[in-house]
């Protein structure tokens, strides 16, 4: 299955693509090349452009406080889990508290750090990190692997509260939706919202179908539109019915 998400407002869709950035960091730090290693610390940098916005940190801490308010109301509910309800509970406090002990702006520590931001200058010119351009960062580059690894680390460390508490909250989000079976007649779907104000939609289908779906959607109305590609990738119209699951998740 392949899950498609749409995010419903410019909120989520900043955390979205956040943790897409967190993934592609995570993956490329894991390995022990020079390149990778490159790309890993230019997606900090990418991390800092998105994160940017001053009031994120007081956004996502004013969200973790409302959801463990919400989840404090379900203690009494017998027909709540106490022990996974206590342990997703402590792991929001646990965040909090990190991300509340995270001092200054959003990765204030690489602004402040001339040589990283020489390097940052220099990687958004199409080729522009080149030894000659930047014989300090190719020299660095000729470290050891356990070298830049600690240095990366270094780095990224003072960043890591805001992507827990990132994570923790597209969990909730996530797993706020239920999916629903549907049925896209001749590739096409719409479903009326109704003014209900959704966060995120999240869309399961058989990758063997080669359906791809366009998302529109606004608090009254969702539109689906499934394409296939051709040869030359051009997407064009699916032909036939699509079956797919459906979750709209909200707070």
């Amino acid at each position: 299955m392949i899950v498609y998400e749409y995010p419903f407002n410019e909120r989520i869709r900043t955390l979205l693509r956040l943790e897409d950035l967190y993934e592609k960091f995570a993956f490329f730090v894991g390995h022990d090349h020079p390149q990778q290693h490159h790309v890993a610390l230019s997606t900090i940098f990418e991390m800092l452009e998105v994160a940017g916005r001053a009031d994120l940190k007081s956004d996502l801490l004013q969200e973790l406080e409302r959801q463990k308010q919400t989840l404090l109301g379900f203690k009494s509910n017998p027909n709540v889990e106490a022990e996974m309800l206590d342990a997703i509970l402590f792991d929001i406090e646990r965040i909090s508290t990190a991300l509340v002990a995270s001092q200054g702006k959003t990765g204030q520590h690489i602004r402040e750090n001339e040589w990283l931001m020489s390097i940052r200058g220099r990687t958004i010119i199409p080729g522009g990190a080149c030894e000659f351009d930047l014989p300090s960062y190719y020299a660095w580059q000729h470290d050891s692997a356990q070298q830049r690894l600690a240095d990366i680390h270094k780095w990224f460390t003072p960043l890591a509260p805001l992507f827990d508490a990132i994570g923790m909250i597209l969990r909730l989000l996530r797993e706020s939706g239920r999916p629903v079976k549907m049925i896209a007649q001749s590739g096409s779907y719409q479903q009326m919202l109704q003014g209900k104000a959704y966060q995120m939609l999240r869309l399961n289908i058989d990758e063997n179908l080669g359906a791809i779906p366009e998302i529109s959607a606004n608090k009254y109305m969702l539109w689906i539109r499934f394409t296939s590609q051709d040869g030359d990738m051009k997407p064009k119209a699916f032909e036939g019915d699509v079956p797919f699951e459906l979750s709209l998740c909200s707070f």
